[in-house]
């Protein structure tokens, strides 16, 4: 496989982590329009088994499996990495889309019991699948780690504190994968990238179904997230490692 193809996700095996939501959902359906064989992860078994299944009913003959996995947990991370390489051969990309937000209406009024939630949702989790996948990814001709993140990364808010500075260590986190890529690369160049798509948020149907007349100004559709997420295959390991990818205005 040429990750500089179109093609690229023919065959690859991609793993997505908290797939149960919109987003992942979205991402399911993407990766198995592409041809990936897609193993899919969530706390909650039973969203996560309607999202594998209806990704399977959109693309009939897409291997697409299910797998209820503690991310919090490093030693169950790393059997999953372990198990999914095991049974597919190879793991070409991981996707990080676990998520959780906690806001207050004020600095003053932020909450640590918001960080504790949010340190474990939002960096434990990439800590952790960064970590038990690292190997898997050097070790594929096309490897790429995805984290999606949030322009309040950057450019933070009063009330969200909490959530913007774990959005922002889990940014570091991810460069720091992508510098030992690069290292283990050496002069010819890393062979697999780990790279951030920034959003504002995100918006789906259900939401702009509960919300007719709201504008969603900057938002991402979770179809646009998922097509850009493909799009990290189309693009050389050299030059995607260690970017953040806008896919709203830059702050």
């Amino acid at each position: 496989m040429n990750s500089d193809t179109s093609g690229a996700l023919e065959g690859a095996v991609v793993a997505v982590a908290g797939a149960a939501g919109p987003a992942g959902r979205a991402a399911l359906l993407r990766l198995a329009e592409a041809g990936a064989t897609v193993v899919a992860s969530d706390a909650d078994a039973e969203r996560l088994a309607e999202a594998v299944d209806a990704a399977r009913y959109a693309h009939g003959g897409a291997t697409v499996t299910g797998d209820t996995v503690d991310l919090l947990d490093l030693a169950a991370t790393r059997e999953w990495a372990a198990k999914t390489e095991k049974e597919f051969g190879r793991i070409d990309g991981v996707v990080h889309l676990v998520g959780g937000w906690r806001g207050s209406a004020g600095f003053t009024a932020s909450d640590p019991a918001d960080w504790a939630l949010l340190e474990k949702l939002l960096i434990r989790t990439v800590q952790n699948t960064s970590l038990a996948f690292h190997d898997a990814l050097l070790r594929s001709d096309l490897g790429r780690y995805v984290l999606i993140s949030a322009a309040g990364a950057s450019k933070p808010t009063a009330g969200n504190a909490a959530y913007s500075a774990a959005k922002a260590a889990a940014e570091a986190w991810t460069l720091a994968l992508a510098d030992s890529f690069r290292k283990a690369g050496g002069d010819e160049g890393p062979s697999a990238a780990a790279a951030i798509l920034v959003v504002k948020a995100l918006v789906h149907d259900a939401m702009r179904a509960e919300r007719p007349n709201a504008k969603f100004a900057g938002f991402t559709d979770v179809t646009e997230l998922a097509d850009a997420i493909a799009g990290v295959w189309d693009r050389p390991a050299r030059e995607l490692n260690g970017q953040r990818l806008w896919l709203t205005p830059a702050p």
